[in-house]
């Protein structure tokens, strides 16, 4: 018998799928963030990268040139090493932001979808009276009163996320709990703790990681927006919203442009990529899923 060959056109594993594409530009995008920050350290102690710290030995508003390859600030730190050492300070409280808001907001939706009752209905109207506000004016809140530093930043960031987990998990619980599974541990005896550890939690997970990715392409932009504010980290740690910050007035005066491409641009391409792999990771996972 024939067998019938299907055109190239026609075959699905001749190429990858659009969210395979995307994730894999993503995730190349974020390994090199990624090893930039890890390296950096490295590259300062063996000489090749110079302090981000350090700026009495430069001049001022140097131009990009083989001594400075990103040009010097207006105090003449040298650009190219704090926009290295910036990736290091977004990495460290971006982390630490989402993983605080993962670790409060997943259990809480867990408990409040599996238990219901008043306990559901006051935690939903406390998610969603936070959620209702705009993220970027809580973070500017909380930086307020926890003050500056990495842990508080990252504080500050976290706590707008929180409803995002809490709202995803628990209409995930709400639709799990009521599967034959989950009747069964029961019937048989299952606390509850162990009906939400090793039953609901692997079940109601799927989607956080798409919502960690995409929750730390946002908190990327928002530490920029408190560190523009003055409200991020301290002044001498590199961070890109304070670098940007510093280079407004030489941009609109002398057309001195270097000091705040190259931190602006870093931030772009970071947020573009873990954009990029949350969005197609979000695609596979909804694939997967059906």
């Amino acid at each position: 018998m024939t067998s019938i060959r299907l055109p190239r056109f026609l075959n699905a594993t001749e190429r990858p799928s659009l969210s395979r594409q995307m994730m894999r530009i993503g995730a190349a995008i974020v390994l090199v963030f990624v090893a930039i920050a890890l390296l950096a350290p490295i590259l300062q102690a063996i000489g090749l990268l110079q302090s981000p710290t350090e700026f009495l030995d430069n001049p001022p508003h140097a131009a990009p040139s083989s001594a400075h390859w990103f040009g010097t600030s207006n105090l003449g730190y040298d650009v190219f090493s704090r926009t290295l050492f910036g990736t290091q300070a977004a990495i460290q409280v971006v982390i630490l932001a989402t993983a605080l808001s993962l670790i409060i907001g997943v259990p809480l939706g867990m408990v409040s979808g599996y238990r219901g009752g008043w306990l559901d209905r006051a935690l939903l109207f406390l998610m969603d009276t936070i959620y209702t506000l705009p993220g970027l004016l809580l973070s500017v809140t909380l930086a307020f009163v926890v003050g500056r530093g990495v842990f508080n930043a990252a504080i500050a960031l976290s706590i707008a996320y929180v409803p995002q987990y809490y709202r995803v998990v628990r209409n995930q619980t709400v639709s799990v709990k009521t599967e034959l599974f989950i009747e069964a541990a029961q019937a048989m005896g299952a606390s509850t703790w162990r009906v939400l550890s090793k039953y609901l939690f692997a079940n109601v997970i799927q989607s956080v990681p798409v919502l960690f990715t995409l929750n730390a392409a946002d908190a990327i932009l928002t530490l920029g927006g408190l560190g523009f504010l003055g409200l991020g980290l301290p002044a001498e740690v590199p961070e890109w919203g304070h670098d940007l910050r510093e280079s407004l007035d030489a941009l609109a005066t002398g057309g001195i442009w270097w000091t705040a491409l190259f931190p602006g641009l870093a931030m772009t391409i970071m947020v573009v990529g873990l954009s990029l792999f949350g969005e197609g990771l979000n695609e596979f996972v909804d694939r997967k899923t059906r």
